[in-house]
């Protein structure tokens, strides 16, 4: 009984090696039942080979009876793995499924973080303009009481100066009153120290003075203290000069606001 070989290779799987091993022993058994044939046929009952044909002819039909099996059980391998096929071409299809719902939970969690970014950045943006727009008002407002701190300074310097400068000898004591009332601090303290004296100098001689403020600006200014400067013409007349003669100055005043009225504090000549 000839013997056959089998080629394996490493790229088949067991499916391919068990039918490989099932499909060519039916190929040997019609080579063996042609050949079986053959010796019946040329030869006669009483031979040895009869004999010996005879004798092996059941483990034959064993061996027919053993090739049998693993042809089912390959069959039904075959069938297992056609199965195993099918299911791994359906299996993709749930898989891109589960991989597109996962891919598509990112985006969604991408769509929160930005609406939530969102949000907070006009939160943020909402507060700062608020803060800055309470900033700026506040700086506004500021700067509107300093300005009319200074305009109020202003317009009292030049009152005062006038005041100042103006002397009536028939009025003296009105005069020197007025100038009390405009002035505190320093200016106040020497004036009302000098006033006596320069009241006597005035009236013996007969002196006269107007005074008018020709031009005048601020320096310097908060809400409560405000530096000025006067251009002050002063027409003077008196004993020892009748015909009234211009004396201009220069005069650098400090005005505080001292219980909502401004007063000079410092005078000086210049």
């Amino acid at each position: 009984m000839a013997t056959k070989l089998f080629k394996r290779t490493n790229d088949k799987d067991v499916f391919d090696k068990l039918i490989e091993h099932d499909d060519p022993p039916a190929a040997e058994d019609t080579q063996a039942g042609t050949g079986s044939d053959d010796v019946e046929t040329g030869e006669t009952a009483d031979s040895p080979r009869d004999v010996d044909n005879t004798a092996t002819a059941p483990a034959d039909t064993d061996a027919d009876d053993h090739r049998g099996a693993p042809t089912r059980r390959a069959r039904w391998l075959l069938f297992a793995r056609r199965t195993r096929n099918e299911a791994a071409t359906v299996e993709p299809a749930g898989d891109d499924t589960g991989d597109a719902q996962t891919h598509d939970a990112p985006p969604s969690r991408r769509k929160r973080w930005l609406r939530y970014t969102l949000t907070a950045v006009t939160i943020v943006i909402f507060v700062a303009a608020l803060g800055s727009s309470g900033y700026f008002g506040w700086q506004y407002k500021q700067q509107k009481d300093i300005d009319s701190a200074s305009r109020a300074a202003l317009s009292s310097a030049e009152r005062f100066a006038v005041t100042l400068t103006s002397i009536d000898t028939n009025s003296i004591d009105q005069n020197f009153a007025q100038v009390v009332d405009g002035s505190t601090g320093e200016f106040k303290d020497m004036y009302s120290q000098s006033a006596s004296q320069l009241r006597q100098v005035l009236i013996d001689n007969k002196a006269m003075s107007k005074g008018t403020v020709i031009d005048s600006a601020v320096k310097s200014r908060s809400k409560t203290k405000v530096d000025v400067v006067l251009f002050v013409d002063q027409w003077i007349t008196n004993v020892a000069s009748p015909q009234p003669r211009l004396d201009r100055s220069r005069v650098a005043m400090t005005m505080e606001l001292v219980d909502g009225k401004w007063l000079a504090s410092k005078v000086e000549l210049k």
